[in-house]
């Protein structure tokens, strides 16, 4: 699909999304929960996607800044300095998972590479579950913190934001993957050394990519927190904040700009029916899946797809080849 026909079909999309709460009730509707749903993760998969798809470093840690950026949000709530679905407070959620990336992000990245990197992650996530866990009545402990609930009246405002999020987020990977910014990432993932020997301060480019990603989460951190009404460490710090958007990403084509997007649609879906049918049986089909889709689907469907377009064109020429060596011109 060309450059500007991905920025119109997003366009499109998001119109079409827009109209849904107007023709179907939104309170009642399963399906305006499940966009919903599925804009927060196209949210967080394409914050992973600019540092797992195009940097090339493979982040296990977005469930530390998903769960910041939904205790920012809380905290700052409760203590007088936001309100309800306040546009200050999911900004400052996102900055400071942004901070968070860039705090961590320069020791790992500067001094750890491939697996070592994701295990440093993944213990970044840990760490701050435990000391959210202990954090006394600033956190709320184990228990964690409830939000006035009373708040609440209609789902439309929950799920226009999470579509705007998700727009948002997309069209912003498009155009930083079309700016300089783009080709010193998918540089550095191809060949980091070569990259270096051209000029391209490595470090930099992986830390903002990170920071960008974190700065993503934090938002759909902090969109949840006012959702649910109650932020607890072993909900929001959960490790599915972490493996779900690298699935969905792998699994839509990691690198691409509209993969992700058709991933997290697919694997929601797939997700919310396998917890309604088999709920006990969901940790064993999620890994199960994970192992499915490195095995079948390593490069995601959109790359699939594209082979399987260029193949034809090449077994059309390959045939029109031949047939020019055995009778001098096509048929």
């Amino acid at each position: 699909m060309k450059p500007n026909r991905i920025v119109v079909t997003i366009i499109l999309a998001a119109a079409v999304f827009a109209g849904l709460p107007f023709i179907v009730d939104a309170e009642s509707s399963y399906l305006v929960f499940f966009l919903f749903l599925t804009f927060i993760n196209i949210t967080l998969v394409q914050g992973w996607n600019l540092v797992g798809g195009y940097a090339g470093q493979v982040s296990l840690g977005q469930h530390a800044f998903f769960g910041l950026g939904a205790y920012i949000t809380a905290i700052t709530w409760l203590r007088g300095f936001t309100g309800y679905f306040d546009p200050v407070a999911m900004i400052l959620s996102g900055l400071g998972a942004a901070i968070l990336a860039v705090g961590v992000g320069i020791p790992l990245l500067s001094k750890l590479r491939g697996d070592y990197f994701a295990l440093g992650t993944l213990g970044l996530g840990e760490i701050l579950r435990v000391i959210f866990t202990q954090g006394g009545t600033l956190t709320g402990g184990p228990v964690g913190l409830l939000l006035p609930s009373g708040v609440y009246e209609s789902m439309k405002p929950y799920y226009f934001t999470s579509l705007g999020l998700a727009v948002f987020a997309t069209i912003a990977i498009y155009f930083i993957v079309k700016s300089r910014v783009g080709i010193a990432l998918t540089a550095t993932r191809d060949d980091e050394v070569a990259a270096e020997a051209s000029g391209i301060y490595t470090l930099k480019y992986k830390v903002l990519a990170f920071s960008v990603g974190a700065f993503m989460t934090g938002l759909g951190g902090s969109l949840q927190a006012y959702y649910l009404f109650h932020i607890h460490p072993a909900g929001f710090f959960s490790l599915k904040w972490a493996l779900y958007p690298i699935l969905m990403c792998l699994m839509g084509g990691a690198g691409t700009i509209l993969g992700p997007v058709i991933g997290a649609f697919f694997l929601t879906g797939v997700f919310e029916l396998v917890s309604i049918w088999i709920p006990e049986g969901h940790p064993i089909f999620s890994g199960g899946l994970i192992i499915a889709v490195m095995l079948f689907l390593p490069d995601g469907l959109v790359r699939l797809r594209l082979r399987s377009i260029i193949g034809k064109k090449g077994e059309k020429k390959g045939g029109e080849e031949r047939e020019k060596l055995s009778f001098g011109k096509p048929r």
